[in-house]
């Protein structure tokens, strides 16, 4: 069924985004900062992609999922939607886990007096 993956790929990208506003983790806690940091890791995937292609190590099979589109040869639309979901689920994963560690390293015995030994 054409465009089934493109479907998935944006439930996906819809579930992310409602965690990054549940939790204010990426776009809902600096919109501007995550837009540019989205558009670098889209610019740096789609580069990577298309230097694959060049190279031969990247080719769209066969497969009755993708639409049909291309943005580049051997570059499918759902490539943009899917590299959007993995720099959002990262950014996300990240934003999340920073303050944790950070909690953890607080509470670490001795944390005080090396961090008082690094000014």
């Amino acid at each position: 069924m054409p465009g089934l993956y493109l479907v998935g790929l944006l439930i996906a990208i819809a579930g992310i985004a409602v965690l990054d506003a549940r939790y204010r983790l990426f776009f809902w806690r600096a919109p501007l900062r995550a837009a540019v940091v989205m558009v670098v890791g889209l610019v740096f995937f789609l580069a990577w992609d298309v230097a694959g292609v060049h190279l031969g190590v990247f080719f769209i099979g066969t497969n009755g999922l993708l639409t049909g589109v291309s943005l580049a040869r051997d570059v499918p639309l759902e490539e943009l939607f899917f590299l959007v979901l993995l720099c959002w689920t990262t950014m996300d994963l990240f934003a999340a886990v920073r303050p944790v560690v950070e909690r953890l390293s607080a509470r670490r015995p001795g944390a005080a007096e090396h961090d008082e030994g690094r000014a």
